[in-house]
């Protein structure tokens, strides 16, 4: 009798863990390329949706027309002086405002997943973000062109030079282009659009209308001229009004600027990443 001894079953050899891809850093020129690309998105976007140029269009429209029309007598005098005043104030408030929209579009993004698709591409984290502050740059523009063609159709001018009209237009887009970072935050770390909007105005009321934009500093109570003179949009319109209309001292005041823009800038664009890091 023949006794069939067990089997053992083979046990396969162990499969060493495929090695780690070592971690590169990115390459300057494709982050640039990625947010240039991503750019090209949002402004095919703005094409496709032309109605997202809706407020940039009306909304300097309106506050001209009720700030000089209703108020610009009792304050200045005269509609034509205060519009010569106030316009400057009223382009840096218009182009201010229309950086709250790029936190509201980065959290419409995220939250419908177009986000998650960026997330996995072999694109650098910073190049979605960028592509869609850099895009905004364009919406800005028209706002600038509003504000200009309508103020010149209704009687302002510009009392300077073309030199000094392309510098004013380039501190409000570099100034802008820090602020859109701080709603950029908002709009990758809050959930809701409507949240994100509510707080962005929350931050962009204070500092437009707690500054000298509608009227001078001098004739606000002490109180209110400590936060005035505190304002960077304060400095911002005294340079953008000097540089249009007075033909007064600008150095000091693009410097103050420009030094906010910084700030804003290495403040708040990292911390945009961050969080745009930790939601993946």
């Amino acid at each position: 009798m023949t006794t069939t001894l067990p089997t053992r079953e083979a046990t396969p050899a162990p499969v060493a863990p495929a090695p780690t891809p070592a971690r590169h850093r990115a390459d300057p020129f494709a982050v640039v390329r990625h947010t240039l690309t991503l750019t090209w998105r949002n402004l095919v976007r703005l094409k496709h949706q032309p109605e997202q140029l809706i407020d940039l269009t009306l909304q300097p429209v309106i506050f001209t027309v009720m700030f000089v029309y209703l108020f610009g007598g009792a304050i200045e005098g005269s509609t034509h002086e205060y519009l010569q005043f106030a316009l400057p104030g009223i382009l840096v408030q218009t182009v201010v405002f229309a950086s709250l929209g790029t936190g509201v579009g980065l959290c419409e993004d995220i939250s419908k997943g177009v986000f998650d698709r960026f997330r996995s591409l072999p694109i650098s984290r910073w190049a979605p973000l960028a592509g869609a502050v850099v895009g905004d740059l364009c919406r800005y523009i028209v706002a600038i062109a509003v504000v200009f063609g309508f103020g010149s159709a209704i009687g302002f001018r510009v009392q300077t030079g073309p030199m000094e009209t392309a510098a004013a237009i380039g501190l409000v887009l570099v100034f802008s282009f820090a602020m859109s970072w701080i709603f950029a935050l908002l709009g990758v770390v809050m959930r809701n659009p409507r949240s994100v909007q509510g707080t962005a105005m929350l931050v962009g009321f204070p500092l437009t209308f707690g500054a000298n934009i509608f009227a001078k500093t001098e004739t606000m109570p002490g109180w209110l001229q400590a936060w005035v003179k505190l304002n960077p949009v304060t400095h911002l319109t005294t340079a953008i009004r000097n540089l249009l209309v007075d033909g007064g001292p600008v150095a000091s005041h693009a410097l103050i600027t420009l030094g906010w823009s910084a700030g804003l800038f290495l403040v708040f664009a990292p911390l945009t990443v961050r969080a745009y890091r930790n939601k993946s």
